[in-house]
């Protein structure tokens, strides 16, 4: 799914999900092979395989919904 992360004022990061119109603060992060997997406030885990620190925000990527 189609997913845009963007750092909030405070520095937290947050995920809105267009088609379900959804905007959630990362509550987690954890690192797994080459990518890593965001925990959302609501529960969600979303997995990307191309998201590093040094990444640009806001900006859309590619998420797995575990």
């Amino acid at each position: 799914m189609k997913v845009i992360l963007r750092r909030e004022d405070e520095g937290n990061l947050s995920v809105y999900v267009p088609k379900k119109d959804l905007e959630e603060l990362v509550v987690n992060e954890t690192i797994e092979g080459d990518g890593k997997i965001l925990t959302l406030a609501n529960g969600w885990e979303l997995q990307f395989s191309n998201l590093n620190d040094d990444t640009n925000l806001p900006q859309t990527f590619d998420a797995k919904r575990l």
